[in-house]
């Protein structure tokens, strides 16, 4: 039932709504907060209503901490606010998902229930992705500051191609599918094209990681607002997903397909980052890794040591704009770029490291100091990753056989044994699963792949040629 409000009443909620007007921006403000009303307010509890559950939980799950503080600028005592939908004719919904996982959100020490994850707007380039219900954003994360070098520079060009595109401009390559290991600066490019596409005001970008994909379809399946939530995927301009590799489950699998395809088809740009190829990821459908393969598949590669020196001395200068005696020796950052290959992310902890040792002692960097911090970040050289395509090609080569016959269903004994070679090799070499091995020779089945396995073992052990032919293989594989 409905309080009847006080003048004093309607006077606070006119004075909250300026202030979230003025904080969110008209846009984002017409969209989730025109059709709020003020139901009841009391000493420490605010009753708001909706006219759609859809709203109301897209509200909770989004603006819970924005909303309550908009309340205490105006009245410090409410440490609560309800959202409630009213009733009477419904409006239409508005074009959002709605995640509803129940979580406590905080501010200044008191507890408000709502629904999902919450967030605020980080800055006026975000607002609209933010809006959209994206992934976090981290500001550091820009063209201006990606360091570039040989193992990314196609992949930098190809992202920025896509982050300057204009509205109505045919799309070059879609998807653009990039893949590399950790720390490699597959995320830092996703969300610079995120800012970029943002920034320049031309495109809706919207970036999302693969668990905020699956987190929200299975929210918007809960909450009844699936089609909500396909229609809002499916009228970005640019979406850019990241760590495709995490994607699970059947049902989730197929609605990114059927938005990949509809994105696709529609000519809107879609962005994705793995850390493997599309040929790789056993877990997705066929379907998926073919479309993604449609597109431009490009990978970063290793950090050169180049790049490295270049990375640490960019992240050198920033750190001196926030602490100015900090500085690194050339031979130090020579040491760091030789010893630290791993990734991008273990260079910053090594200069995090010197960094927090100089501040905390006051004493300077030496080479000394360096190569005790470093001790724990350096790891031994990582045997090279084989690839299923690789061993079929250099086994190919070796047997005078071509790739096409290895996946064929040819049974001469002059493909027979170097398929089940190139399947053994597979088997020893990769982290392939049985099934997944047999699907990559021609869609085999796995107890083919078993047979062939069992078959080079039982020969190596007894035929000394076959045994040296295979350990050329596996070196020339893994050099």
């Amino acid at each position: 039932m409905t309080m009847t409000m006080t003048n004093p009443e309607h006077e606070s909620w006119s004075r909250v709504k300026g202030r979230l007007r003025a904080e969110v921006g008209d846009d984002i403000y017409s969209s989730w907060f025109a059709r709020m009303d003020l139901e009841g307010l009391d000493e420490q509890t605010v009753r708001l209503s909706v006219p759609t559950r859809f709203l109301k939980s897209w509200i909770q799950s989004h603006y819970a901490e924005r909303v309550l503080a908009c309340w205490q600028a105006e009245q410090a005592s409410v440490g609560r606010i309800e959202l409630s939908v009213r009733s009477g004719v419904l409006r239409p919904l508005a074009p959002k998902p709605a995640p509803v996982q129940s979580v406590a959100a905080h501010h200044n020490g008191q507890a408000v229930r709502f629904n999902g994850d919450h967030r605020t707007v980080s800055s006026p380039l975000s607002s609209a992705h933010d809006a959209l219900g994206g992934s976090p954003l981290d500001p550091r994360l820009t063209f201006e500051t990606f360091v570039l070098g040989r193992s990314n520079t196609l992949a930098h060009a190809a992202a920025k191609q896509v982050a300057s595109a204009r509205r109505g401009e045919a799309v070059m390559f879609n998807p653009l599918y990039i893949h590399a290991g950790v720390g490699l600066g597959k995320t830092h490019l996703l969300q610079s094209i995120t800012w970029a596409g943002n920034a320049a005001g031309e495109h809706k970008v919207l970036y999302l990681t693969a668990e905020k994909f699956m987190y929200g379809f299975v929210s918007a399946l809960r909450s009844q607002t699936a089609i909500a939530f396909k229609e809002v995927l499916r009228g970005i301009d640019v979406l850019v997903i990241d760590d495709l590799q995490f994607l699970q489950g059947k049902n989730t699998q197929a609605e990114f397909c059927h938005t990949l395809n509809a994105l696709i088809d529609a000519g809107r740009q879609v962005v994705i980052a793995s850390d493997r190829p599309p040929s790789d990821l056993e877990s997705l459908d066929d379907r998926v890794r073919s479309r993604l393969a449609g597109g431009l598949v490009v990978e970063m590669s290793t950090l050169g040591e180049e790049l490295r020196i270049e990375i640490l001395k960019a992240r050198i200068e920033v750190a001196k704009l926030h602490h100015a005696g900090f500085d690194v020796p050339a031979p130090v950052l020579a040491y760091i770029a030789r010893t630290v290959t791993h990734n991008g992310r273990d260079l910053e902890g090594a200069l995090n490291r010197l960094l927090a040792h100089s501040k905390l002692t006051g004493q300077p960097v030496t080479l000394e100091l360096a190569e005790r911090e470093m001790r724990d970040l350096i790891r031994p050289q990582e045997p090279k990753r084989v690839k299923i395509e690789d061993i079929q090609r250099v086994v190919a080569r070796q047997y005078n056989v071509s790739r096409a016959d290895l996946l064929s269903s040819r049974r001469t004994a002059n493909v027979v044994r170097p398929r089940q070679v190139a399947m053994y090799l597979a088997k020893t070499l990769t982290l392939r699963s049985l099934p997944e091995i047999g699907r990559r020779f021609g869609g085999r089945d796995h107890t083919t792949v078993l047979h062939a396995v069992r078959k080079i073992e039982g020969l190596v052990g007894n035929d000394t040629a076959l045994a040296e032919e295979i350990e050329v293989l596996k070196r020339q594989l893994q050099d």
